[in-house]
């Protein structure tokens, strides 16, 4: 079983995501308590495309995420790194154009998408701040992105709480329902160690991003940031 460690290096991340590719869905809805479908919802409404746009849904795994884009009309483009899981995905989608790329050197040209969208993906990439920049680089003049990541709940006595169903609950849970629960200890230190709401703003800033704003679901538990490249 492969589980990677916090300092992420990529081919450790990537053989992680291999092992769990299969029941990677399931798996998320139970740990989440039927939230992720939520969150789901709420970044297609956040990326707001349209017929004929191009969407980048990086990180997309088994494509899940992709699929509300496709239904409005969109054309996109779900990317990730960790074969296993876009093989999961091309089988279950045989229509997607899955694309395996590295988030911190993507295989696309410049100004390419209307819109860019990254979902508990950002967390796992080696060098944040440089995968932001190459998704401000891939994006049109005008164009917006939405990340959708766990981040740090807003009430304190809830905050505690969280912590400790991610440390203690977690794990024993993923035994029952992954087939890497390893995996899902590292997911648990990879996010009480994620930078809180204001600091991944300023990392969007520090990359070009103009308009960044976010807002908090499930109480802070995840927080979807947004952004648009000035013209």
């Amino acid at each position: 079983m492969t589980r990677a460690s916090l300092d992420k290096q990529p081919h450790e991340v990537a053989s992680m995501f291999d092992d769990v590719a299969d029941r990677y869905d399931l798996t998320n809805d139970v740990l989440s308590l039927g939230q992720a479908r939520l969150w789901r919802r709420e970044v297609a409404k956040a990326v707001d495309a349209r017929p004929a746009q191009k969407i980048l849904d990086l990180a997309a795994g088994t494509a899940t995420s992709s699929l509300p884009f496709a239904q409005t009309g969109a054309y996109v483009v779900p990317c990730d790194f960790s074969l296993g899981m876009l093989q999961v995905g091309k089988r279950r989608h045989p229509w997607l154009p899955l694309t395996a790329g590295d988030a911190t050197k993507l295989p696309f040209q410049d100004d390419t998408f209307d819109a860019v969208t990254i979902s508990f993906g950002l967390r796992n990439v080696q060098a944040t701040e440089s995968a932001l920049r190459e998704l401000y680089r891939v994006t049109r003049p005008g164009g917006r992105v939405v990340i959708c990541e766990f981040s740090q709940p807003t009430w304190a006595p809830f905050r505690t709480v969280y912590t400790e169903y991610l440390m203690r609950a977690l794990p024993p849970v993923a035994r029952a329902v992954s087939s890497n629960p390893e995996a899902y200890v590292y997911l648990a230190e990879s996010i009480r160690a994620w930078p809180d709401q204001p600091a991944l703003a300023a990392l969007l800033q520090k990359a070009g991003w103009s308009k960044v704003a976010w807002r908090n679901l499930s109480g802070g538990i995840v927080a979807l940031h947004r952004g648009v490249k000035q013209g």
